[in-house]
């Protein structure tokens, strides 16, 4: 297998651009993470993609632990692109010093800009803003492309030192380690019909039906899929989220993360 793509999504920003990669390399196979980490590829790539999106400045966990433990040739060519609707700060640094506990070195490293999602602080922007975003990020990875197609090297977007030391270090540093149990503040509210779509989106498990209901198990990515994927948008995080715009790629459908 020439390339494979290993990707993380909670609506489909970054699976968009996995997929968007993988036609114009091509030979290019697309894995999403939580389905690799149950299953790791046999077969050996010459290149290997990552791409996820930007939590707090930094890797989301779930990318992290699985960077920390794949297995690859230390010849293979490396390559990230991340997706977020503000600033990356350090995260490609962040998948640098990673892969680099892995002796793999990440060649290749660059920033997509996406429609923004984190619901528990803005509603999704509107059509017009998500057009253009779209429209941009398309000639952002055609120019990725070609440094790819080129095999480039030495092309890390590492950040300012402001956002590797301060929002990627200190600030996801304390941060992250209170996403797992900060489900505490999901809920579903009367909306909720009891469809278990949120269960089957979550990309580690974490949700189960009680009487009906969903429950949380402590051990969120806070990636919000069964917030963004409710149809009843019944599922809210804390006392702000009710009537807020919901996002997910026009391109994707709950059915591309359902993977148990």
């Amino acid at each position: 297998m020439p390339t494979r793509i290993y990707y993380f999504s909670g609506t489909g920003n970054s699976l968009y651009v996995a997929r968007m990669l993988a036609k114009g390399l091509g030979e290019a196979e697309v894995v999403p993470i939580p389905q690799a980490i149950l299953q790791p590829p046999a077969a050996p790539a010459e290149r290997i993609g990552f791409v996820f999106p930007v939590y707090m400045w930094g890797m989301p966990l779930i990318v992290e632990r699985f960077c920390r433990g794949i297995q690859a040739d230390s010849s293979a060519y490396c390559f990230g692109v991340v997706t977020c609707g503000g600033s990356a700060g350090g995260t490609l640094a962040q998948l640098e010093q990673t892969l680099a506990s892995r002796n793999l070195t990440l060649a290749f490293g660059a920033v997509v800009q996406m429609p923004g999602n984190y619901t528990p602080l803005y509603g999704a922007p509107s059509e017009t803003t998500q057009r253009k975003l779209f429209n941009q990020a398309t000639l952002r990875l055609n120019a990725i492309l070609e440094d790819l197609h080129a095999s480039r090297r030495g092309q890390v977007d590492r950040g300012s030192w402001f956002g590797r030391t301060v929002m990627s270090g200190f600030v996801y540093r304390f941060g992250s380690r209170h996403l797992a149990a900060g489900d505490v503040k999901f809920f579903a509210d009367e909306r909720c019909n009891s469809c278990g779509l949120c269960a089957k989106v979550c990309p580690v498990g974490n949700i189960t039906l009680q009487n009906g209901k969903p429950a949380w198990q402590h051990r969120c990515e806070q990636c919000m899929a069964c917030l963004q994927w409710c149809p009843q948008e019944a599922i809210q995080f804390g006392p702000r989220t009710a009537g807020r715009r919901r996002y997910h790629h026009p391109e994707s459908n709950a059915g591309h993360f359902m993977l148990r």
